[in-house]
C-alpha cells in the first residue's frame, strides 16, 4: 500500500459561531425587559455607544413646559396665607375634620413581606414571658419549615435548648395554636387535627343521622387518609360503620383545610408579565405595535474625531468598540424585524382568533410560520420564546399560538386547547351522581364533529388536574 502527502485545495459552506452571531441569537430569544437591561449593561461597557440627544424641536418643548410650570408657581406675598388669622383660627395644625378627605396612605400599596418566622415571633412574645421559654420558642419557630411543619424532634429540641421534653411540648402545643392553623406540626395527620380542633365546630351533615361527625372526621384523618387519596369512600363507609354520603361529606370537610399552612407566607413576590407586543383592531386592520422601549442608540461622534491623532494600539481598540457597537444596534434592528414578521404571520393563520377570541384558536406549527417567513424554524422558536402579546382579548404567550389539534369531522384540525375547553364544559354540566366516563366524553364529543380517542380524553383530563369519574362521584 502506498501512502503519500499532498495539499488540495476546494471550496466549501460551513456555518461559523461567531460571537457576533451568537450575541444576535441571545437578544433574538430576550423579552423586552431583559433587553432592556442588556442594553444599558452595553452602554456602560462600550465608551462608543451612547443614547441619541434630544431634537432642538424637543428641547424647545420641553423648555416651553418647564416654563409653563414655573409660571404657574410664580406667586406674590398677597397669595400666601394670613398667618396671624390662621393660628387665631383655633384650629389644630395636625388635626383634621370628620369631614375632611384625607389621602390614602403609601403604605397601603406596599406589598406584605411579613415572613412566615416574624409571624410566628410576634405572636410567641406576645404569649410568653419567661426567657427560657421564648429561648424554645423562637428555637422551634426556627424549626418551621416552609410549609409549616416542623423538622426537629422533641428530643433534637430538648438538648438545643437545655429543657427538659414536656416543656418542650409544652411550648410547641402552643405554638400550635397560633395562625395560620396547623401551622407547626409534625406531619400531615397532626397538621389536619389541628385544624379540626381549632375551628371548633358541631359539624352536622345535610340529610344525614350521624352522632358524631366531628368523631367521623377526626377517625377518617388518623385512620384512612390513604383511602381518601384512592376515592375509596365505599371500604371507609365499612370500616367506620358510617353511610357513603356521611364518609363523602366528611372527606369534603377534610379537604378544606390547608395541608400547607405555611405557604401564604415568604413566598416570591409577585411577577408582572409585560407584553413585548401590542395588537389593536384600527379600522378592521390589525396594527402591530413593540414595546421595547429602548433608547435610540448612535456611535459617539467624539471617539471619532478622537481617534484620527491617536496611534495604532487605541485605533484598534476603538475601532473593535465601534464593530461591536454597530452590530448591537444591527441585531436589536434584527430583532424588530424578525418579531414584527412573526406577529404578522401568527395574525394571519390565527385571524379568527383575533377576530372572535380564544375558543376560535387553530393549530398551528413554527414550520408553518417559517415556510411563510422563509426562515428557518428555529429562528420562529427564538423570536417567540420568552414573550407575550397583549391583544384585545388579554394577554397571551406568543408559544400559545402554536398548538396541536385533533381532526374535526369537516376536514379542518381543532386545537387542542379548544378540546380541553370542550371537555372542561362537559364535565362541570354532568350530573355528579352519574359522572361522564372518558368513554362517554369521547363519545359526546365525536357527536360534536371532534374525533378523538378514550386516551387522548384521559391525558387532556390529566392535564387540567380533573379527577377520574371514580372520584368526582357523589353519593
Amino acid at each position: 500500500m502506498h501512502l503519500d502527502f499532498g495539499l488540495k485545495l476546494e471550496q466549501s459552506q460551513k456555518l461559523i459561531m461567531t460571537p457576533q452571531l451568537r450575541q444576535a441569537i441571545e437578544i433574538l430569544q430576550l423579552s423586552s425587559q431583559d433587553l432592556s437591561t442588556m442594553v444599558e449593561q452595553a452602554i456602560l461597557e462600550n465608551p462608543m455607544l451612547e443614547t441619541e440627544a434630544r431634537s432642538p424641536a424637543e428641547q424647545e418643548l420641553e423648555d416651553y413646559g418647564q416654563t409653563e410650570k414655573n409660571s404657574d408657581t410664580d406667586t406674590t406675598l398677597s397669595d400666601y396665607f394670613d398667618w396671624a388669622e390662621f393660628f387665631n383660627d383655633g384650629t389644630d395644625p395636625g388635626y383634621s375634620s370628620p369631614g375632611t378627605k384625607e389621602k390614602p396612605s403609601l403604605e397601603f400599596f406596599v406589598a406584605n413581606t411579613v415572613s412566615l418566622q416574624e409571624h410566628l415571633e410576634l405572636q410567641l412574645h406576645l404569649s410568653l414571658r419567661r426567657l427560657e421559654l421564648l429561648a424554645v420558642g423562637r428555637y422551634l419557630i426556627g424549626c418551621i419549615d416552609s410549609n409549616g411543619y416542623l423538622s426537629c424532634t422533641i428530643k433534637e429540641a430538648a438538648q438545643a435548648t437545655g429543657m427538659k421534653p414536656p416543656i418542650v411540648e409544652q411550648v410547641l402545643a402552643l405554638v400550635q395554636s397560633f395562625d395560620p392553623p396547623g401551622i407547626g406540626a409534625r406531619d400531615l395527620r397532626e397538621c389536619l387535627t389541628i385544624q379540626l380542633e381549632q375551628r371548633n365546630i358541631n359539624y352536622s351533615f345535610q340529610n344525614i343521622a350521624t352522632p358524631d361527625n366531628s368523631h367521623l372526621i377526626r377517625r377518617i384523618i388518623e385512620d384512612h387518609l390513604d383511602e381518601v387519596a384512592a376515592g375509596k369512600f365505599k371500604l371507609i363507609a365499612e370500616k367506620t360503620g358510617s353511610t357513603v354520603q356521611a364518609v363523602q361529606q366528611a372527606v369534603d370537610i377534610i379537604r378544606s383545610f390547608d395541608p400547607k399552612p405555611g405557604r401564604a407566607f415568604g413566598g416570591a413576590p409577585a411577577s408582572y408579565i409585560v407584553p413585548d407586543v401590542t395588537v389593536e383592531k384600527v379600522n378592521g386592520e390589525y396594527v402591530i405595535l413593540l414595546n421595547d422601549d429602548l433608547p435610540h442608540l448612535t456611535i459617539s461622534p467624539y471617539y471619532r474625531r478622537a481617534v484620527r491623532d491617536a496611534d495604532d494600539t487605541t485605533k484598534k481598540f476603538v475601532e473593535n468598540r465601534v464593530n461591536a457597537a454597530v452590530w448591537l444596534i444591527k441585531s436589536i434592528e434584527q430583532r424588530r424585524s424578525t418579531l414584527l414578521r412573526v406577529m404578522e404571520a401568527i395574525i394571519h393563520f390565527q385571524r379568527d382568533f383575533f377576530d372572535q377570541g380564544p375558543q376560535e384558536l387553530k393549530t398551528l406549527t413554527m414550520k408553518k410560520v417559517a415556510d411563510r417567513l422563509e426562515i428557518h424554524e428555529s429562528t420562529v422558536s427564538r423570536a417567540t420564546a420568552n414573550k407575550y402579546v397583549d391583544t384585545p382579548y388579554g394577554v397571551f404567550s406568543l408559544r400559545s399560538f402554536f398548538t396541536a389539534g385533533v381532526q374535526g369531522s369537516d376536514g379542518d384540525d381543532v386545537a387542542s386547547a379548544n378540546v380541553k375547553r370542550e371537555i372542561k364544559e362537559l364535565i362541570g354540566k354532568e350530573d355528579a351522581t352519574r359522572p361522564l366516563s372518558d368513554q362517554a366524553l369521547a363519545d359526546i364529543l365525536k357527536e360534536k364533529g371532534i374525533t378523538v380517542s378514550r386516551r387522548t380524553v384521559a391525558k387532556y383530563r390529566e392535564e387540567m388536574n380533573i379527577a377520574a369519574s371514580s372520584k368526582r362521584k357523589r353519593y
